[in-house]
């Protein structure tokens, strides 16, 4: 396989006239559609693709009509689409009531680009780099910890470890007090909020009605507190302009006309960097680590290659296990994508999911492979885990960075194998695609 031919779709999508209005799609009625796609995400989609093609409709929750669009070139016109025609923000509102409203992940048009300015900063490739060693230290305490010859989930390890990960270079805290009043109070929102009971919820009630979820305000009222007070306390630091943390780091922003951020934005910002860079790295560990021991000759390599191969680990692993399903822009006039002219209103879906399994891009698709991403490089508009675009995730690089480190800690320290031959089904938590069991294995020190 050439370097030349990876990652590109075997034939162009059709030229010609556009066809109005939306693709067809499955008829059931929407509480059907939205079970379906809660509960059995995967084979969902792909039973829409087998029957209506690279492009269908779905209807679920309280959502407009989503447009799925699994073709690549379809890919590429909402990648590079202009974005006051698509809005991702307003397409994310569903995590408005944990991120706040001036999270960059619910912006859109110019003030995301502000907002993304003052971010990029903190996770320039050198600066990223000196995270390094503070990611190694938590993994190899991390590990020392796991149980010995009995079988274990690796998902609440592997959220343990990315919280504290997120938690220290976010904020610079050493053990202590405010770092363990602000773990607990983290973890018990998250996990509130990441139940697959609250997706239902959100699904049923909708936004604006879980706005009033009093459980859910109280533990985020105590995280709210925790964060202001620390940005608080910072901004009167007397070594604020040494420090490289995060939070220190976002302080001493400015905007265009030389404001800092307010208490708010900064407390949005950092929400989402909590939020996003800690889920979402667990579950592709652990979805990691369930494929490595099913694949024993990949694990062996992983110990003896290194940074390389960890890094092909990591792309084959969200390709065929994406943490998310789809990423979503909202139309705001009616636009050509794919061949069809759609309204304004809808939602259109690049599919991660079904573009990642495409067998014109990745041959035997549902293998699991890693070498395939040694021979070259992942195409731009058939292999985006992180989105894409203006909106491509801005902590992509920490992640995988992150669990760069993390693979060759537990490669190094522990031999491991499946707690059970088969491999694990998919569930959710919350909008994630999870390892059904969380990830079991059974763990030994390497002799």
């Amino acid at each position: 396989m050439s370097a030349a031919t990876v990652g590109a779709p075997a034939t162009p999508a059709a030229t010609g006239p556009a066809t109005p209005g939306l693709p067809p799609g499955p008829s059931a009625p929407r509480a059907v559609q939205t079970l379906a796609w809660t509960t059995r995400t995967g084979p969902f989609l792909e039973r829409n693709r087998a029957r209506f093609g690279d492009m269908f409709t779905i209807r679920i929750g309280n959502e407009p009509p989503w447009v799925v669009l699994s073709d690549p070139d379809a890919v590429k016109q909402v990648f590079t689409g202009d974005p006051r025609l698509l809005h991702a923000g307003e397409a994310n509102v569903i995590l408005r009531p944990i991120l706040g409203d001036n999270s960059v992940l619910l912006l859109d048009e110019q003030p995301h680009m502000r907002q993304r300015k003052l971010l990029l900063p903190p996770f320039h490739s050198e600066r990223m780099q000196r995270y390094g060693e503070l990611m190694e230290q938590i993994a190899v305490g991390e590990v020392a910890r796991w149980p010995r010859r009995q079988p274990f989930a690796l998902q609440p390890r592997m959220q343990g470890l990315t919280l504290e990960v997120i938690v220290r270079a976010v904020f610079g805290l050493r053990e202590g007090e405010r770092l363990e009043r602000l773990r607990g109070a983290l973890r018990s929102l998250l996990d509130r909020t990441t139940n697959p009971a609250t997706l239902m919820l959100f699904n049923i009630i909708g936004v604006e009605g879980m706005s009033r979820f009093n459980r859910a305000i109280r533990l985020l009222e105590t995280v709210d507190d925790l964060i202001l007070d620390e940005i608080h306390e910072r901004r009167g630091a007397a070594d604020l302009a040494e420090r490289d943390d995060i939070l220190s780091l976002l302080l001493q922003a400015r905007h265009e006309d030389g404001r800092p951020m307010s208490d708010r934005e900064l407390r949005d910002e950092l929400m989402t960097l909590l939020v996003a860079g800690h889920e979402t790295s667990a579950t592709a560990l652990s979805w990691a680590m369930e494929r490595l021991v099913r694949h024993p000759e990949a694990l062996a390599r992983l110990r003896e290659d290194g940074d390389e191969y960890a890094g092909a680990v990591i792309k084959e692993t969200l390709r065929l296990r994406p943490v998310l399903p789809v990423v979503v822009r909202r139309v705001k006039e009616p636009i050509e994508i794919g061949g069809r002219l759609l309204p304004a209103g809808v939602t259109v879906a690049p599919c991660i999911y079904l573009v990642h399994r495409r067998p014109d891009v990745y041959p035997e698709p549902l293998r699991f492979r890693p070498e395939r991403f040694l021979d070259a490089k992942a195409g731009t508009y058939t292999w985006f885990p992180f989105g894409g675009g203006v909106r491509r995730c801005l902590g992509a690089s920490f992640a995988l960075f992150e669990m760069g480190i993390v693979l060759r800690v537990v490669a190094r320290a522990l031999a491991l194998r499946p707690a059970r031959p088969e491999p694990e089904r998919t569930k959710r938590r919350a909008i994630t695609l999870v390892p059904g069991r969380g990830g079991e294995v059974i763990a030994e020190a390497v002799d």
